[in-house]
């Protein structure tokens, strides 16, 4: 198993180290393409090369003609099977981590709790892809507060790296009868204003924790973003009416997310490709947003 796993990872890595050449290659053929349909002369750079790449082009087809990236290979298999998910925490939790721990495993199907006792993070990526886990979500606190989350997709990342902020787990919420109780159908996901390529990175990582629903499916969960700030909600709907008298109900727990790093690897790989890392102290990062649209912006634009 471990020989294979390195294999696996070996070829992993030649292929994202090819994407550089094909991506080149692709933007030649691009400007082949651009060329014959425009009438205009073939490139002087490209004359050279026009023969063999215009066979290729003749060749190639709506699957082909388009670079597939490393991030094509993450969630190839992600549609083939139901996500399984292992959750733990940092070592010796307190009371409210373990709290809201419990919580996520309801809010993640197929989701099972492990206690994290003396086991190092080696150990527990190695024991989750002998066991055909997808991805592994890890917990941390300070000072019994859950302030961080970190999901790590399997068997080769991606991993991303999130601040946990305004934790309100269900044990915390009073009214126990208005809540209602925790439904373990698939939910549907609601991804609001992911629109850049990083937000759009990041809906895929958290798209892919969870199976497809049936359609009549009364249970969402919601991943609404605010200037980079990713608010998480749980919710079930009743229609007592008929379709337009719909009534939501929250059921819990609620957080926001804060992402500050995506990794190309897994979380034990500290040797691991860094894709993005926020630059909290560069004059421009408090102006600018990275994973959604302003909705100021885009009011002036229109």
């Amino acid at each position: 198993m471990l020989r294979r796993n390195i294999r696996l990872r070996r070829e992993y890595l030649y292929r994202k180290s090819l994407e550089g050449k094909e991506r080149l290659l692709y933007e030649k053929k691009r400007k082949i393409r651009e060329a014959l349909e425009e009438g205009k002369p073939i490139p002087t750079e490209l004359r050279n090369e026009e023969a063999t790449l215009r066979q290729e082009i003749d060749l190639e087809d709506d699957y082909t003609a388009i670079p597939k990236s490393h991030i094509d290979d993450e969630y190839a298999n992600a549609t083939e099977r139901d996500p399984k998910i292992l959750l733990t925490t940092s070592r010796d939790p307190s009371a409210p981590l373990v709290q809201f721990v419990k919580e996520l495993k309801f809010v993640f199907p197929n989701a099972e709790r492990m206690n994290r006792g003396n086991q190092v993070i080696s150990e527990i990526i190695e024991s989750c892809r002998a066991h055909d886990f997808t991805d592994v979500i890890l917990v941390h606190e300070h000072r019994g507060v859950p302030d961080g989350l970190i999901i790590s997709h399997l068997p080769f990342g991606p991993t991303a790296y999130f601040g946990l902020l305004n934790v309100v787990t269900r044990h915390d919420i009073k009214d126990k009868k208005a809540i209602g109780k925790m439904p373990e159908a698939y939910p549907h996901l609601i991804h609001d204003n992911f629109g850049t390529k990083l937000g759009e990175r990041t809906a895929n990582i958290l798209k892919h924790l969870f199976p497809v629903p049936k359609p009549d499916t009364k249970r969402i969960v919601t991943f609404a973003n605010q200037s980079d700030y990713i608010s998480f909600r749980h919710h079930i709907y009743e229609k007592h009416g008929g379709p337009k008298s719909v009534e939501l109900k929250e059921i819990g727990p609620r957080f926001e997310l804060r992402l500050y790093q995506i990794k190309l690897g897994t979380m034990d790989q500290s040797e691991a490709q860094i894709e993005w890392v926020i630059r909290p102290y560069m004059n421009t990062t408090k102006k600018r947003n990275f994973i959604g649209v302003d909705q100021k912006d885009d009011k002036r634009k229109h």
